[in-house]
């Protein structure tokens, strides 16, 4: 082997640190590596001629942890940060089984980390009973909400990452400043909506002498979502007719097919998001951010665009009526 006078032994100068290994420690474990490659005698290599040694301008910080796997095969105990620097030479270094259990370690420990909820389904139904049910503040995360009730109830300030609320009924619930990051919302009801009761006054008895009709609307208060993290959530077919999304965070959400005429999305950010074949008829996206947002196909029929960038956003979109006026096209 080039530039090595005794291949049983290395020794080796990594940023200044100097270390003393065997070729087969070198070369055995990750026989694909760049280590490998560096001492299997193809190469001609940077030896000091005085001490010997082959100088590697790397920081030499982790190199012990490094011959530690090529000896043993075992990763050792260290703080993300120093893993996350291991992981750095690991890479360098071309060490391939190195690299897969750093990443490992690094997954499970954020698994590991990730909050539990507070609470469980049979929690949630117990609760949905009472007339008035908030949830302000609660960790929710990772529950299985699907097809509840869950009209009125309060999330606001809730942590729901990765919640699962398909074809639940959340008509005037409330999720402001709520953290829903990668919830799936498919096939949910979150719009407002309005009951019409007609009271004939022939049928009340107190109100005989008036003849007339009295229309009772009640006009309930719209999904909450102002402020909320959605980031990544699945909203596709939802309703969210009328729903306040004002200045929520929807990067990366799928709106695919959902209805939402009439929504309140001023400020929103729905950068990456994809709203195709979404209706938005009458919605209001007043400044809005639709950097890179799909809506190929939607409906924008008198949507409010003002100070929208709609650039390489419109493909086949439906525009009639829409107000557009300071939007950049």
């Amino acid at each position: 082997m080039k530039g090595v006078s005794d291949p049983s032994l290395i020794r080796l100068n990594i940023g200044g640190k100097k270390f003393r290994t065997t070729l087969d420690t070198l070369t055995l474990r990750e026989p694909d590596s760049m280590l490998a490659a560096m001492f299997s005698g193809r190469h001609t290599l940077c030896q000091d001629p005085e001490e010997g040694s082959i100088f590697l301008d790397r920081d030499g910080k982790h190199f012990r942890h490094i011959l530690n796997w090529l000896r043993d095969g075992i990763v050792p105990f260290l703080s993300d940060f120093d893993l996350l620097e291991l992981l750095r030479e690991a890479e360098y270094y071309q060490l391939l089984g190195l690299m897969d259990r750093i990443r490992d370690l690094l997954s499970n420990r954020k698994e590991d980390e990730e909050p539990q909820s507070e609470l469980k389904r049979v929690d949630i139904i117990k609760c949905i009973q009472s007339e008035k049910v908030r949830l302000r503040g609660v960790n929710l995360c990772g529950l299985d909400l699907s097809k509840l009730d869950l009209s009125y109830v309060d999330f606001s300030y809730a942590s729901l990452k990765n919640v699962f609320f398909s074809r639940a009924n959340l008509q005037c619930a409330k999720f402001r400043d709520a953290d829903a990051e990668g919830s799936i919302f498919h096939n949910a009801t979150l719009r407002e909506y309005k009951i019409n009761i007609l009271f004939s006054s022939h049928h009340i008895f107190f109100l005989t002498f008036l003849r007339i009709v009295l229309i009772i609307v009640f006009c309930l208060e719209r999904c909450e979502f102002t402020g909320a993290n959605l980031r990544g959530a699945l909203l596709a077919a939802a309703n969210l007719q009328s729903a306040n999304l004002q200045d929520a965070c929807l990067v990366d959400c799928s709106f695919c097919g959902a209805d939402l005429r009439s929504a309140h999305l001023q400020g929103a950010d729905l950068t990456n998001a994809n709203l195709e074949g979404a209706n938005l008829e009458g919605a209001n996206l007043k400044g809005a951010k639709l950097l890179n947002a799909n809506l190929r196909s939607a409906n924008l029929q008198r949507a409010y665009l003002r100070y929208v960038n709609l650039r390489d956003t419109l493909e086949g979109a439906r525009l009639d009526g829409a107000n557009l006026l300071g939007a950049i096209r």
